[in-house]
């Protein structure tokens, strides 16, 4: 798997003060052979990773939306963010660059815009969502490679998302995965409480009656699988392919070593599916 890499270690002071801070949970169920490191050959086209049986006890495949299932240089979150900014802008009598400035600071400190808007200002969370999550999509197209590779993952697939119901749901079918998904979490069913706190995850659990240490996780931030990985979900990093714009803020890109908390990093959502469906053990207990 040439863009996919098995992380085990991380001595970063940085990171692991990261997963400290976060919400404590049940104690994370020990990974076999977790502190062998991964032999990688440059030579090879694939590459191989240890533990692809990790897989094996997965019955829920859970996905962020954004930058996550599209590509990281769309021009979809681009639009949404650009909306943000004008939302603010509007609300506040602010000229572009404070309400920009404003926009950034409230995502920082409260996790999005959003709740930073409910708690200094009262805004309706629905206004807001209905206003910066209408754009046009037409530049996403149909991901068939992707749509078949989730179709063949054993078990329930869900889309846990901080943006809304409505953009995952026409996201999705603008990219051709809608047929794929069992039901989406989005940030109302979090009662806007966004990722990366963990009563959100709670929440996630508990409506879908997801154990999580048979479940994985599929993000583009770090920070948002702190809490998956405390609670014994597999955590899956999805990174911008090399050269390929990235969107993210400086503060949410980990760097050129995953922190301990990811257990897989991979620039190729599809490939990497395709790559654990091929290699994955048969677990009978699974089926």
């Amino acid at each position: 798997m040439s863009k996919t890499k098995r992380f085990l270690d991380d001595p970063s002071e940085a990171a692991l003060s990261d997963e400290r801070n976060a919400a404590p949970g049940p104690e994370r169920e020990a990974a076999p052979d977790a502190d062998s490191p991964v032999p990688v050959d440059p030579s090879s086209t694939v590459e191989t990773y240890a533990r692809i049986d990790a897989f094996a006890r997965i019955d829920t495949w859970v996905f962020d939306l954004d930058n996550t299932l599209y590509p990281s240089d769309s021009d979809l979150w681009p639009k949404i963010d650009a909306r943000i900014t004008l939302f603010l802008a509007h609300l506040l009598g602010l000229d572009g660059m404070s309400a920009r400035a404003l926009q950034k600071y409230y995502y920082q400190r409260y996790g999005t815009t959003l709740r930073g808007l409910m708690q200094e200002h009262a805004v309706s969370a629905e206004e807001f969502l209905e206003f910066t999550h209408d754009i046009d999509r037409s530049s996403l197209l149909p991901n068939l490679a992707l749509a078949s590779a989730i179709t063949a993952l054993p078990g329930r697939k869900l889309i846990l998302t901080n943006g809304s119901r409505d953009h995952a749901l026409r996201t999705a079918h603008a990219l051709g995965l809608h047929a794929m998904f069992e039901d989406i979490f989005d940030i109302a069913a979090a009662d806007f409480v966004p990722k990366p706190e963990a009563a959100t995850y709670e929440r996630f659990f508990d409506k879908h009656a997801v154990d999580p240490r048979r479940a994985v996780m599929f993000e583009d931030l770090a920070r948002n699988l702190i809490v998956p990985h405390q609670r014994g979900m597999t955590t899956a990093l999805v990174v911008p392919k090399p050269g390929q714009k990235d969107h993210r803020e400086a503060f949410e890109i980990s760097g050129d070593v995953a922190p301990p908390h990811v257990d897989f990093v991979t620039s190729d959502l599809e490939a990497f599916l395709i790559e654990i469906m091929a290699n994955m053990p048969i677990d009978e207990s699974n089926g």
